[in-house]
Formats: C-alpha cells, structure tokens, sequence
C-alpha cells in the first residue's frame, strides 16, 4: 500500500460549504485476475463539486462488497478505468441543493464503482435524484453495511411476482448469506411463512424474524412438503444458484418463482417437463444493472422497515471498520469470503 497525501486547501461550494481538497481516493486495478495482484495504491485529487442534477456527500461509511474486490482485480469488463471503487455508502450531503445541504443519507448502485466514481473515497458525486434520508436508527456504519444484499434481496422479492404476502411461502437457499439473511427480513416483514436454509448448523447469523424456521440442506426434502401441506413453496430465492438449483426445483410449487442472483457452475441439468407442468418461472437479477436513483428507489421502500425495528441491519464490529488507507486490508477480508460486513470509514 502506498500513499501520496498533500497541503489541505479549503474550497468553499456555491452554497458555502467547506470542502477540502486533496483528497485520497482509490484508483486500482489489477494487472491480471489474481489475488495477489490486487495493490492499491492512494491517490491525491480535487475534491468533486456540485452541479446541475449532482450533488456532493461526505462519506462517512463505505461497505466492501464482493463486486468492488472483483471490478478490482478486472474481472468487471464493463468498468471504466481509471475508476474510484464503492457501491454503498452513508454520509451527508455537503454541496448540492440547499433542501439537501446537512442531509444525511445512505445509498447504492451499480454504477457506483463502475461507470461513475465510487465510495471508497472521502468524498462521492452522485445524482440528485438517488439521494435518500438515512434511517435515524441507523449508525453511519449500519447504514453504510445496508446497501447492496438488502437492494438486491427486495429487487428479486419484487420482481417474483411482486412482494410475497401473508401465507406464502419463501423457501430462502443460502440463507446465512448477506443477500440471504436480507431477503429473510424482508419476506418475514411482508407476512410470508420462511423457510431458511444454511448450511452450518445452527441459528442464523444476525437478526432472524420471529417464525422463521431455519433448515439445513438435507433436511428440505422431507421438511417443505410438510411446512406446505404439500403443495410446495410459492418463491424460492436462490442465493447460490447451481449447488441448491436441483433441490430449487423440487421445492417448487405449481406456479413458483425462483430467483436467482449467482452460481458457481453456469450450466446446470434442467428438466423442462417439469418446468411447464410446475408452470414454473425464474428471475434473474443483476444490481449491477441498477442505477444509483433505482437503488434509490429500493432504500426509500427499505426505510420504514428500519425506521420501525421491522428490519435490521447488519452489524458492523470495530475490528471490521478500516481507514481508507488499510484498505487493502479490507479488500483482502473480502476475497477470502469473511462472513463480517466490512466497511471502509474515510
């Protein structure tokens, strides 16, 4: 890890907020798709400036994701370099419009790190249009860890048909996940019955909603036609994807969604008999094809579960938190699969 660091100089925005330039923001890339290519390196800049549409915020937490290890190592084709990484973040605004000015806010997108420049940073530009209001339940830390598995978990529920309602079922695959654990709140707050599945024994890490019954793997064949009275479950929300994808599909009923978000092997046996007589349907989901406002768009349905304890967030330990400049670090955690949420605080 290298740094370059320079005299601070105030900047005063056109609505009378101090900025500061010099900032440190993460440019990297590796030169190959290997782990131990993966250097930073911490680069002076300007700090950005509001425009038309634009607005500027103080980035006081930033979650590590899976996507931003792998835009660093070039496993993201479509990312445009030289890029400053970071999908999620909590912060306040400090230059934009003046409704905005002293605001603070959390967000997310999948342009964010990639098309755009990112979180990982002390300060992020971002369209006015995506800014939302902070849960005030939530520590700067919590709302910054939110972002994308709880995104990606209410896009995929919604998308199923719409958001499950009270006696449905959801079978949730990979429930110990980041994406697991969300889409276990948010189907439980919407009244659906919830299957949980993982693999450890045990409870499930975080919070887990009254009534949900939590499975291992070889105990679905025998437990889902039980919980259903037979008739199976109304979404399966596959978080792993070709491991679980054989028993998805026993686990469905007729006319069941499965969603599915990730996999290890991209081709799987599917029996298209079953298919059409289970009249069965899939959904695919890709944040990274959501733009900072639809990310947006999901936080604000997101914020009164929060606001109320219906939802909660993931915790955040201190020895989880990293300066930007031990961001390696962090990046590092990330890669080898620590089930901690990780966040960087500028």
């Amino acid at each position: 890890m290298s740094s370059t660091t320079s005299s601070t100089t105030p900047a005063r925005s056109e609505r009378g907020v101090a900025l500061t330039e010099g900032q440190l923001a993460l440019r990297l890339k590796a030169a190959v798709p290997d782990a131990k290519q993966l250097q930073f390196s911490l680069s002076k800049g300007t700090a950005p400036r509001a425009s038309s549409g634009w607005a500027v915020v103080r980035v006081r937490s930033a979650a590590v994701n899976p996507s931003d290890v792998k835009a660093a190592l070039g496993l993201m084709p479509h990312v445009c370099w030289p890029r400053t990484p970071g999908r999620d973040y909590a912060g306040e605004v400090v230059d934009g419009p003046s409704e905005w000015v002293g605001r603070e806010v959390w967000g997310s997108g999948g342009d964010l790190g990639m098309s755009i420049d990112g979180s990982h940073a002390r300060y992020l530009r971002v369209p006015v249009a995506s800014l939302q209001d902070k849960p005030e339940p939530l520590s700067m830390d919590e709302a910054g860890a939110v972002g994308v598995p709880f995104v990606t978990a209410l896009t995929g529920l919604s998308r199923a048909g719409g958001l499950p309602g009270a006696g449905q079922v959801v079978l949730v695959l990979g429930a110990n996940g980041k994406v697991g654990q969300a889409a276990v709140q948010i189907a439980a707050r919407c009244g659906a019955r919830v299957l949980a599945v993982q693999r450890p024994d045990g409870p499930l890490p975080g919070w887990t909603p009254p009534g949900v019954q939590v499975l291992q793997p070889h105990q679905l064949i025998k437990a889902v036609p039980e919980f259903t009275q037979g008739r199976g479950a109304d979404v399966v929300f596959n978080t792993v994807g070709s491991p679980y994808f054989e028993q998805a599909n026993q686990a469905m009923g007729l006319g069941a969604w499965q969603i599915l978000i990730a996999t290890q092997e991209r081709a799987v046996p599917f029996d298209i008999f079953k298919f059409y007589r289970g009249q069965h349907r899939y959904v695919g989901i890709d944040t990274l094809a959501l733009s900072s406002e639809c990310s947006g768009e999901a936080l604000a349905q997101l914020r009164p579960g929060f606001d109320a304890g219906e939802l909660r967030p993931f915790g955040v330990s201190p020895q989880a938190r990293y300066p930007l400049k031990e961001a390696l670090s962090a990046y590092r955690r990330v890669l080898a699969g620590d089930s901690e949420r990780i966040v960087l605080t500028p």
